[in-house]
């Protein structure tokens, strides 16, 4: 069973950018509630699509170079990268299906 792997500001473009899969990166913090419920949603799609993405997590508060790199403003913010590119995005704690019905675009 796949889960979300957690990546950091030094791991980031190996893990990330140089997958050959397609990447949802999972930007959050601790502190933050909609993190924690969209947590669950994460984990049950990097279940689902084993093998076929890759699912990670970066903790905004202690690698702050790279979320700001990408302007994140607001977490949790879930970004979809592939090829080394950011490809698209959903803000908030969204539904399975949301998330999923992005995801399947990149496939």
């Amino acid at each position: 069973m796949s889960t979300a792997v957690e990546v950091t500001d030094s791991t980031f473009e190996q893990d990330v950018l140089e997958s050959a899969l397609p990447v949802l990166v999972d930007f959050w913090a601790p502190w933050c509630g909609p993190c924690r419920m969209v947590a669950p949603v994460v984990e049950e799609i990097a279940q689902q699509y084993d093998g076929q993405i890759k699912v990670v997590k970066l903790n905004t508060d202690e690698n702050p170079q790279v979320a700001s790199k990408y302007g994140i403003r607001s977490i949790p913010t879930l970004m979809i990268f592939k090829g080394g590119q950011r490809v698209d995005m959903v803000v908030g704690a969204v539904p399975k299906s949301t998330l999923a019905n992005t995801l399947e675009k990149y496939l």
